[in-house]
């Protein structure tokens, strides 16, 4: 009697929460990696009120909502931290050839031909698709129309850094450096202090940028408190074609025209020789490993063993689809997992833990944003994903982290939660139309199909 009476007392003095999410093992990525058998989180207002077991969140929230994880696994939303998501229309429109072959002689024409401010909505409408369905809340995105991305994300409900492109050649959105500069200013503008989007100026690389354009780029970043994303030591050819020009490596171009320091996130970093790294360490800069995308190319194998030791802010990407060719943050940490310990012929090389952080906090680090996302911690935004174990090859269960990089796969997402908000319930995204998305983009694979066959 005693016991029910504390019970009833201490249920009527719980608070209420926007919603709970219990009944599953939280994996939190805290600073203590604290894994919580038969966890729970409470959400309200579009943060974490509380992370802890069942009988904790219980005893202090009661949710408007609840969401039962089913014996699953609660971990942080994934930080896809490198792609072009509308690339997802030029999935599959070249495979097997070299990274400038590829550009050049395919994906250039194709942007040129197709891509328009339409095109850019439809693509990354399929690519939040994508990604909800796997288990990413927060994308990276360089591209162009960046403001239909920006309201594509809207729309998904997910969360996005996104930046303007600033390249050399006429682009499909603006055609000259000072139109795409007072593009990305008024995108700037337009996005400042958005709940889900985060605005960034994206200066292509030190070989299709100018140091001009880099520069203004770092001004332009500076106004507007922005990050700034940029290729960065893809593939031997831009090693060389920035030494040949500037007699320094990408990463001493960028230190020499100041634009490196936190809040600049470098893709695929493969080349980068020892002095590059320690320049990226002290500034704080990030670096995103997109291991599928450069397995795929044959751009090279990036020293993640070396970045991990020396403390790089590393995070993990998928690249855009067209050379990866999905967007699966699930497969890109197996992958990345299994290249390092091939490459250093290692076994111990970026262990299933490390891995996850990479694909979690480690991408929130790389951006700057780890106050905000990559963990399950109290005051951090609400994104989280449930992970169904359904299926036979999740059992046994000895480590859910080993179980999350070289087991699962996107398809075990059963829930995702974005600000606080359920975007996708029992693997039905609720905030886009999956059929009619998905006729678009066959729709214009026509379209690009017959662009490429003039």
């Amino acid at each position: 009697m005693i016991i029910a009476t504390l019970l009833f007392l201490a249920a009527a003095a719980a608070q209420p929460a926007d919603l709970v999410v219990r009944n599953g093992t939280v994996v939190t990525m805290d600073s203590g990696r604290r894994v919580i058998a038969r966890g729970a989180v409470a959400v309200n207002a579009g943060r974490i009120a509380a992370v802890g077991t069942e009988a904790e969140v219980d005893a202090r929230f009661r949710g408007k909502e609840v969401l039962d994880a089913a014996g699953g696994i609660v971990i942080p939303g994934f930080v896809n931290a490198h792609g072009h998501a509308a690339m997802v229309l030029f999935r599959g429109v070249a495979d097997d050839l070299k990274l400038m072959e590829w550009l050049q002689g395919y994906i250039f024409p194709a942007e040129k031909n197709n891509v328009t401010a339409e095109f850019v909505r439809a693509g990354t409408r399929l690519a939040t698709l994508e990604m909800i369905r796997s288990g990413t809340t927060t994308f990276v995105d360089m591209y162009y129309f960046e403001d239909q991305v920006a309201e594509a994300c809207k729309e998904a409900g997910m969360r996005g850094v996104l930046g303007s492109t600033l390249i050399e050649f006429p682009a499909p959105d603006n055609k000259t450096i000072p139109d795409a500069l007072a593009y990305a200013e008024r995108f700037l503008e337009k996005w400042a202090d958005d709940p889900l989007v985060v605005p960034a100026v994206a200066p292509h690389s030190t070989y299709l940028a100018s140091p001009e354009t880099l520069k203004a780029a770092r001004a332009l970043a500076d106004r507007h408190r922005a990050p700034i994303l940029v290729h960065l030591s893809e593939s031997p050819d831009e090693q060389k074609t920035v030494r040949e020009r500037y007699g320094r490596t990408p990463t001493e171009q960028l230190q020499q025209l100041g634009v490196l320091r936190r809040g600049v996130l470098g893709a695929h970093g493969i080349w980068l020789s020892p002095s590059d790294r320690k320049i990226l360490k002290e500034a704080g800069v990030g670096v995103a490993h997109c291991p599928q995308s450069n397995m795929k190319l044959s751009s090279g194998t990036a020293a993640v063993r070396e970045m991990l030791a020396e403390g790089v802010r590393l995070g993990l990407g998928t690249d855009g689809a067209a050379s990866n060719n999905d967007l699966d943050m699930f497969e890109e940490m197996l992958t990345a997992a299994l290249l390092a310990k091939h490459a250093s012929g290692d076994p111990t090389v970026a262990p299933a833990a490390a891995v996850l952080e990479m694909a979690t906090m480690g991408g929130a680090r790389a951006l700057g944003m780890e106050d905000r996302i990559g963990s399950l911690e109290e005051g951090k935004r609400a994104d989280l994903v449930v992970v169904g174990l359904d299926e036979p090859r999740l059992h046994p269960l000895y480590d859910v982290v080993s179980h999350l990089v070289y087991v699962a796969k996107g398809a075990d997402v059963r829930h995702v939660v974005v600000e606080g908000r359920t975007i996708m319930r029992d693997r039905r995204v609720l905030t886009l139309d999956e059929k009619a998305v998905i006729a678009e983009a066959d729709r214009l694979r026509d379209q690009v199909r017959r662009s490429l066959a003039r």
